[in-house]
């Protein structure tokens, strides 16, 4: 088997085995980086001589048989706003293009306590304010499947390195769906947890309510590796919840038979693609041949997680980047005249148009006159979506759906309309508001050879149930599929 072919789990048995070692893991995802990033542009920081010492370091560990885990001398890319100590951390804004971290974010630390090798800081739409990865001030970030089409964001450039086999598997944040949306575009799987399972302790804060970092590689298996490693309490992370248990691989290749299975008929009506469509009730009809029972039913209040999520959203994004204004981090403006003029110039030459547009719009939902009209009821409207999904999970073990209306779009197409870039999410925000867990696989291509993901949710805390159903499904319709396709054609990308 050659690595490319490898899941992260594959490459750590390996790698125990003695029959590859870190080094060797690490020379070849910097080589795949060097020969496919000028393209695919997934990647903002990589310091070569710092993967190195890392992975060298790590292998005299596993020879001392002092890293035993699964995750141990493999690489691993991570987004760009979770902080990383001595590496820069931009998210991929002009306004920390100059920040280095003094300190690494819990989960790094995690990861890295189980033997992983970071492999550098990977684009994102910035601020992670953006569903393509076009709003990025370093460039825009392409699908390896079609590098005339976005990979999706916020987590994009995760997303597309995985699927590019620059990394092995990645960390990336969700707020609104910026892990399963593009991981649905690039053909991998992603998994936003239960909100609090993972510490945001080091995570640059978007949405406070809503952020969850979670993984992204190319099976269910590597995500539920990675769940393991970089989940616990932290007192650190106001947020972070104690759990009775945080294993998540124990009950992989359990069967599903019995498990009840809801297919929201909210989900399948006017502004899904056909192809993606045909997907959905494909996976709903392997996952019946499992023996589970999948019905329709109405979830209800679908219309109304749009208008809420960025509304809270974005006035949650006007609170957390007042921070940034040029006085103790980041960039600050070359002329201006007075602190009030600093302030002005530093945000207006700092910020791009998406997250100045989030910033405009969460300050004026917070303003006098309109705290009431907006804000307020955008947070009722969580409560009743909160309660929809309650109800939901009553009568079903896990909600069946698409992960996004359509396969990636063509780059520019989104950033030309904001409001149908927005409608984008619509089936994966309310995941967020409710603090679900949920998980993006593979799930078939279109007709022009782009990737179809189907979306699974589970209900707070039962990571191990979504996982077990999410392994299933996968088995049953193929899963990560960018692989095989590039080993019989190493020049695709």
């Amino acid at each position: 088997m050659e690595m490319f072919d490898m899941t992260a789990a594959e490459l750590g048995k390996r790698i125990q085995a003695g029959e590859i070692t870190a080094v060797e893991a690490a020379e070849y995802s910097l080589s795949r980086i060097k020969e496919k990033d000028g393209q695919i542009n997934a990647f903002i920081t990589v310091e070569e001589e710092k993967v190195m010492e890392n992975a060298r370091r790590v292998q005299q560990k596993i020879e001392r048989r002092e890293l035993t885990g699964p995750l141990a001398g493999v690489p691993v890319a991570v987004k760009d706003n979770i902080c990383t100590e001595g590496l820069r951390t931009t998210c991929a804004s002009r306004i920390l293009g100059n920040f280095v971290p003094p300190y690494s974010a819990e989960a790094v630390k995690r990861l890295e306590e189980a033997g992983a090798v970071i492999l550098g800081k990977t684009n994102m739409d910035e601020f992670a304010m953006g569903s393509t990865t076009e709003t990025s001030a370093y460039g825009i970030t392409r699908n390896p499947w079609n590098t005339d089409h976005v990979p999706g964001g916020s987590s994009g450039g995760s997303c597309a390195a995985v699927a590019a086999g620059e990394a092995f598997c990645a960390l990336g944040s969700d707020t609104g769906g910026s892990i399963r949306q593009p991981s649905s575009f690039c053909g991998v799987t992603g998994l936003k947890p239960t909100y609090g399972t993972v510490s945001r302790y080091g995570l640059i804060a978007y949405g406070s309510s809503l952020d969850q970092i979670g993984p992204v590689a190319k099976d269910v298996t590597d995500c539920a590796c990675i769940l393991e490693a970089v989940s616990s309490y932290d007192r650190k992370d106001g947020t972070s919840v104690k759990r009775e248990s945080y294993d998540f691989t124990s009950g992989l290749g359990r069967d599903i038979k019995g498990m009840r299975i809801g297919l929201p008929s909210d989900y399948l009506g006017e502004g899904l693609d056909d192809e993606v469509r045909k997907a959905v009730m494909d996976g709903a009809e392997a996952m019946r041949s499992l023996g589970a029972i999948v019905e329709e039913f109405p979830l209800g209040m679908a219309e109304y997680a749009i208008p809420a999520y960025y509304v809270i959203a974005s006035a949650e994004a006007s609170s957390n980047l007042a921070r940034f204004d040029g006085v103790k981090y980041g960039y600050r403006t070359e002329e201006y005249e007075g602190l009030h003029d600093m302030y002005k110039k530093t945000r207006s030459e700092g910020f791009g148009p998406e997250v100045k547009r989030r910033i405009m719009l969460g300050s004026f939902v917070l303003s006098s006159g309109y705290y009431d009209a907006y804000y307020l009821k955008a947070l009722r409207v969580k409560a009743l979506i909160m309660k929809a999904f309650d109800e939901a999970f009553k009568k079903y073990d896990i909600i069946l759906g698409p992960a996004a209306p359509s396969a990636a779009p063509e780059i520019g197409c989104s950033l030309a309309d904001p409001l149908k870039m927005y409608l984008g999410d619509i089936y994966t925000v309310s995941v967020n508001l409710a603090g679900l867990p949920g998980i993006s696989v593979p799930g078939g291509m279109n007709s022009k050879g782009l990737p179809i993901g189907l979306q699974l949710i589970g209900d707070r805390f039962q990571e191990e149930k979504l996982l077990r159903a999410a392994y299933q499904l996968e088995k049953a319709v193929g899963g990560y599929g960018i692989k095989k396709e590039e080993a019989h054609d190493e020049q695709r990308i």
